[in-house]
């Protein structure tokens, strides 16, 4: 057995980032298989530890996951090829379709499409809810963490890095008081040796080193921060541009618990704080990240675009939204490489200590509430048009317009769900099907 060369590398890493569907899950099953089944060139408790790490840190964790697998195989170009193929398939993709949105996003065939898709992805989000859940709240104080985790985010407008922040805490110091609550699921699986003695042999930046952990650090805080300096500098504060570039970065170094439960905070965020897209947009955003290859945060491009498109200054809206969307994934990446290239050395250390694991496990539960709060905001803005909300006292409770609910897009979101849930359908069929039924109800009703 012998270590890849970087060439056949990369081949794998490519092909990945063109095949690399169906969210986390599916995209690290791929590489579990194409890795360790096909080629074996890591180990099983090798893949488990790097994909623990990947999890413990903020950004999106399949992604991660092949930065650090493409570290571990040939040093820190291998993480940054290994990483930048498994986004930059779907981040052309998107881009593709963003420009499509916003260009021809009112003719009316574009317009039924993207109805029929965002009824569909709220019966994904429900799925994403009931699977994590299922694996997540094994005992009482989990189901807890959910509920509050919930209740703070949707009724009293709590910021979710604080939710996070809070979770981590109550599982750092709960598992002092009852260990067996917050104990993780953990993993196992078979191990033959061989892959890692061939990854070891040699292999000096397994160590862990400070001065390469500073040197990276501070190249690494350039190019991420760098643009944002810039653009804060000749734009201004108020600018939309710095505005991305600050909101984008600050949301990557909160951004636990996978896609779904980060795009809350940016929906709401996004939606109603900065305006720079409507509900049923942002919808129509992760429906793209859904059926383009690449990690489901990619949704954030989309974002970037119509920001960029709809306050272009002096540039052309189309090349305005394509710059845009670009920084914002520049900032929204960056920190995913720099924390693997730091960090692996010193988390694989830490990875054992069961305060950790602990802490990992309440965020888990939590975020659980995180994603059933992203499900029941699109839910109401996706079936009703106009959902005003009340202030009762610190209490944010929404008020839906009855005489505006849309029951095409209710009974399009409820067959999506059964199509998901009894009938155990896919993810680009039930999206297609979803799909087709939108258009033919939007353009022949």
């Amino acid at each position: 057995m012998s270590k890849p060369s970087f060439g056949e590398a990369l081949r794998l890493w490519a092909r990945l980032g063109f095949i690399n569907f169906g969210g986390p899950a599916a995209q690290i099953a791929m590489m579990h298989r194409m890795l360790i089944e096909e080629r074996r060139w890591i180990s099983e408790t090798r893949f488990l530890h790097a994909l623990n790490y990947c999890t413990l840190l903020p950004g999106p964790e399949a992604q991660q996951l092949a930065t650090y697998i493409g570290w571990l195989l040939h040093r820190t170009w291998g993480g940054i090829v290994a990483g930048g193929l498994f986004i930059l398939p779907g981040f052309f993709c998107i881009m593709a379709l963003s420009w499509l949105y916003a260009v021809h996003g009112e003719v009316p065939v574009v317009a039924a499409l993207f109805y029929g898709l965002q009824c569909a992805i709220l019966a994904i989000v429900f799925q994403a809810v009931v699977r994590i859940g299922s694996r997540a709240l094994r005992n009482r104080v989990m189901v807890a963490l959910a509920a509050l985790a919930f209740v703070a985010l949707f009724f009293f407008q709590v910021p979710f890095p604080l939710v996070v922040v809070a979770a981590a805490a109550i599982g750092f110091f709960g598992h002092r008081l009852a260990p067996e609550l917050f104990k993780g699921s953990g993993h196992g699986g078979s191990d033959s040796g061989a892959a890692d003695r061939v990854l070891e042999d040699g292999a000096d930046h397994l160590v862990p080193s400070a001065g390469r952990a500073i040197r990276v650090a501070i190249v690494g805080a350039v190019l991420w921060l760098g643009p944002v300096a810039a653009l804060w500098t000749f734009l201004g504060w108020d600018s939309t541009w710095t505005q991305l570039g600050i909101f984008f970065s600050e949301m990557a170094v909160v951004t636990f618990g996978g896609a779904y439960a980060v795009l809350a905070y940016v929906a709401q965020e996004a939606v109603d704080h900065y305006g720079w897209l409507k509900p049923e947009e942002m919808l129509s955003g992760l429906a793209l990240a859904e059926t383009t290859p690449g990690p489901l945060i990619l949704v954030v491009q989309f974002v970037g675009f119509l920001a960029g498109y709809r306050d272009p200054g002096m540039l052309d809206p189309s090349l305005a939204g394509v710059l845009a969307a670009t920084l914002v994934v520049w900032v929204t990446f960056v920190p995913s490489f720099l924390w693997i290239l730091i960090g692996a050395p010193y988390v694989e250390r830490l990875r054992g200590l069961p305060q950790l694991d602990a802490a990992l496990t309440a965020i888990t539960a939590a975020i659980v509430g995180v994603i059933l709060n992203l499900a029941v905001w699109f839910a109401l803005h996706v079936t009703f048009a106009e959902v005003p909300f009340i202030d009762v006292g610190w209490v944010h409770l929404p008020r839906p317009n009855l005489a505006t609910l849309d029951p095409a897009a209710l009974a399009l979101a409820l067959a999506s769900a059964v199509a998901l849930f009894r009938f155990k359908r896919g993810l680009v069929e039930t999206l297609a099907g979803s799909a087709g039924l939108g258009m033919a109800w939007r353009l022949l009703g």
